[in-house]
């Protein structure tokens, strides 16, 4: 059973500077600071155990999962140089290492289901296309034991997200429903049920971002600030 947020130790004072100057620039989007924490924890709990963050969704959703991604396998809005020693060291060894050394980022392990358009259009071919993110998910979580699967919808419907979040339950990950404010059955399935409010497509679409971009921030705030 998840932890109640007054059962869990409190927040750094950076992190609550960005939950706050969100939801003060954006009082709409407050019915959404709880599952905002929560995501942040499961997060934070994850890539420290050096597990993996995997994204899924459809159209706009599978847009932003792709822009999630963006933010953290790479520098957001502070700097990540290269920090571990023995890396630098085998680096400085051989041409191009040391411009390596200068040029490469700091990132967090972020998988997004359905890139790969060779293995996608592969499996649909063979199969029923609402499992191909399933069979995906399947390939990394069968070896790679920690992780979180987020799925991403509006209506909290896409059968596809639906069929990656009951693979990545039965893997024993955790798993974020990110939806509008109807929940759909992504926010029965989930361990963490994550609404943005809105009442068309186009307006939760609208309203997702700045919850992610802040996400975003307490993240690379909490490994490299």
């Amino acid at each position: 059973m998840r932890q109640k947020e007054s059962q869990l130790p409190p927040l750094p004072n950076p992190i609550v500077d960005i939950i706050d100057q969100l939801f003060q620039q954006r009082p709409r989007l407050n019915q959404a600071r709880d599952g905002l924490i929560a995501v942040y924890r499961a997060l934070a709990q994850t890539f420290e155990a050096g597990g993996v963050l995997y994204l899924c969704g459809n159209g706009g959703s599978f847009a932003d999962a792709l822009h999630i991604k963006g933010e953290l396998a790479k520098s957001f809005e502070k700097p990540r140089p290269l920090a571990d020693p023995k890396l630098i060291k085998q680096l400085q060894k051989k041409d191009p290492g040391p411009e390596l050394i200068k040029q490469l980022e700091q990132g967090l392990p972020v998988i997004v289901l359905g890139e790969s358009h060779s293995l996608r259009s592969a499996y649909e071919n063979d199969k029923q296309t609402q499992f191909s993110y399933a069979q995906e998910l399947n390939a990394f979580a069968a070896h790679l034991k920690t992780g979180v699967l987020m799925g991403i919808s509006t209506s909290g419907r896409a059968q596809n997200v639906i069929a990656a979040l009951t693979l990545a339950r039965a893997y024993q990950l955790t798993t974020i429903s990110f939806t509008g404010p109807a929940g759909g059955p992504m926010a029965l399935l989930a361990d963490i049920d994550w609404r943005a409010p809105g009442n068309t497509t186009a307006e939760i679409q609208e309203n997702q971002p700045p919850l992610y971009h802040a996400l975003c921030r307490m993240i690379e705030t909490h490994f490299f600030g």
